[in-house]
């Protein structure tokens, strides 16, 4: 098989990529370790920056996402029982987020790039990146129960933090930035509708809690628990009553409780492999970076990854300069080590450390009320949250 541009993992990067190539007239073939079914169903990130919805309707990908997509227009702050809600839109001229699945994403790109676009073939295990450094790299993949080679001008690796794609960067050449943290999320899904309109972010004495949604009868919601939890350990009135208790404020409000239909614990870390381009290979989404879910990142900069990547290749289609493809990873990694940065913030600012003094308790309840009281630190907070500018 050859291709112009063989992309590794059908998830939001990989699919958004072989649309965006489609549609500057680029031809690509995907490869998907999985089958369609997992990766229409694995549940990951909600919210879709500015920047991300942006791109989705520029792509011709975003009929469904504007029609059952949430659009908020704020996030609610909570500490010490008091509630304080920060107004995107009055902060940052008029920005907003976009409750809308990972999954549903998904979904519509996978639905446009069988009726569209190039090859998606599922099923089909990446094994290696071979000949990165010279003109014809090559992916070697098993389908069907047989080895091939997808040939390519190009490769760009979207398979995540366990695949392939970033294992051919010669370790000599590899700088790893990182940080784990002792606490995980415990996040269910529940059969009940959301408690309150928009999300809402809780720092208590107890650990953090995150109340969200998936759609106006679906609750997402996040405890933090110690790294090493089993979620089957807790039961449902275990972790309804935990929430209350973290979610309390002083006024009337109710938290909604219903039907848990999904549990399970996410661990916490940061993780930024520099570079992301090694020859001919390109590197985006989580092959590259990871962060905590706190400042609901992941996704968004997957999308600034493959957008970069997207343009600097009509660029140098258009005008013959590969000068944008050459500033790839230096370009993306302004906006990562950004989206880094906003996270561990978000992270440190709202849950406890077990080792944590109560010099460190009184900063994290200082950090909040500045931003509660002064219009440049709420400011700060909603443009980071809303999304840095891709390129």
């Amino acid at each position: 098989m050859r291709t112009t541009v063989g992309i590794i993992g059908a998830g939001p990067a990989g699919l958004l990529l072989a649309r965006l190539l489609h549609n500057a007239g680029i031809d690509s073939v995907v490869l998907e370790s999985r089958d369609r079914a997992y990766v229409e169903h694995r549940q990951r990130a909600g919210i879709l920056e500015q920047g991300t919805v942006d791109v989705l309707r520029a792509a011709g990908a975003a009929e469904r996402m504007d029609r059952e997509g949430l659009r908020h227009d704020g996030i609610e702050l909570r500490f010490d029982r008091r509630r304080h809600r920060v107004d995107f839109p009055a902060l940052t001229g008029g920005r907003s987020v976009m409750v809308y699945a990972q999954t549903e994403v998904c979904k519509d790109l996978i639905a446009l790039q069988l009726d569209e676009g190039g090859p998606l073939l599922f099923e089909a295990e990446a094994l290696a990146v071979e000949g990165a450094e010279s003109d014809r790299p090559s992916i070697r993949f098993r389908h069907q129960g047989r080895e091939d080679v997808l040939e390519c001008d190009y490769v760009v690796g979207c398979d995540g933090f366990w695949g392939v794609a970033r294992k051919a960067v010669p370790a000599s050449l590899s700088q790893v930035f990182e940080r784990t943290y002792p606490f995980g999320w415990l996040g269910i899904l529940a059969d009940v509708a959301p408690s309150h309109d928009e999300l809402v972010y809780a720092r208590h004495d107890r650990g953090f809690a995150l109340l969200s949604m998936r759609s106006p009868s679906v609750s997402r919601l996040y405890l933090q628990v110690p790294a090493d939890t089993d979620a089957e350990a807790w039961s449902d009135e275990q972790i309804w009553d935990e929430l209350e208790r973290r979610l309390e404020t002083d006024d009337d409000w109710t938290l909604r409780r219903g039907p848990i239909t999904q549990k399970s614990v996410t661990p916490m870390r940061s993780y930024v492999h520099e570079p992301m381009r090694h020859g001919r290979l390109f590197l985006a989404g989580d092959a590259a970076h990871i962060v905590p879910p706190t400042g609901a990142k992941g996704l968004n900069l997957a999308v600034g990854d493959v957008v970069t990547f997207a343009r600097a290749f009509v660029h140098e289609r258009e005008t013959g300069s590969a000068a944008l493809l050459d500033a790839y990873s230096a370009t993306c990694l302004r906006r990562v080590w950004q989206a880094e940065r906003f996270s561990y913030d978000m992270t440190t600012m709202l849950h406890r450390d077990p080792d944590a003094t109560a010099f460190e308790g009184r900063l994290q309840r200082a950090r909040l009320d500045r931003i509660s009281s002064c219009r440049a630190a709420e400011t700060d907070l909603a443009e980071g949250y809303t999304g840095f500018p891709i390129g």
